[in-house]
């Protein structure tokens, strides 16, 4: 069996309420308000630089997501899952990349998202629109694009506080791309 950290039981989580903190401002802590958020434009910006057809942007809820952003004092901690929306512009994509230690899930507010899959030679594609969702396992190469007119816009959750960041197939070229 590998070795896998165990958090130490006494350790602070990221719901624990801070000393001191009245039960009112606890409670704020545990909230992230649409009119406080920003679209991120630069949290994928290398991709976006190596080829515009990758720009699409996050708006941060709970914890940073996958995509490397260190940290973002707005948003909800993360103790067990990661929470954002993407703006996908029409005909922009989602690279294919693959988180090896979580599930991801697609979930569409609105708009028209081809999702691909691939693992081990075998590809399978599907189309997503408002109020659809999907669980992509880890160790799953996905990728998506906007195949609509407008803009989309999608809930991205990962299985994981911190998520290790994804990579690309080998013979992609934002595999070989500095972040």
């Amino acid at each position: 069996m590998p070795d896998t950290p165990i958090k130490d039981a006494k350790a602070p989580r990221s719901w624990d309420r801070a000393d001191g903190a009245s039960f009112e401002q606890w409670m704020e802590s545990r909230v992230a308000r649409h009119e406080t958020r920003r679209y991120d434009w630069d949290a994928l910006k290398f991709q976006a630089d190596f080829d515009p057809k990758y720009r699409r942007a996050q708006m941060r809820y709970v914890g940073t997501g996958g995509t490397g952003v260190k940290a973002d004092t707005k948003t909800v901690p993360a103790e067990h899952f990661t929470f954002s929306t993407m703006l996908l512009p029409a005909g922009a994509e989602g690279p294919m990349h693959i988180h090896t230690d979580v599930e991801e899930i697609f979930f569409v507010l609105r708009g028209t998202v081809k999702v691909t899959c691939e693992k081990d030679g075998e590809r399978w594609e599907t189309v997503i629109g408002d109020r659809d969702l999907i669980s992509i396992p880890p160790g799953v190469y996905r990728g998506e694009i906007n195949i609509g007119e407008e803009d989309a816009l999608m809930c991205v959750m990962l299985g994981a506080a911190r998520p290790i960041t994804p990579t690309y197939p080998p013979d992609h070229p934002l595999a070989k791309i500095k972040r």
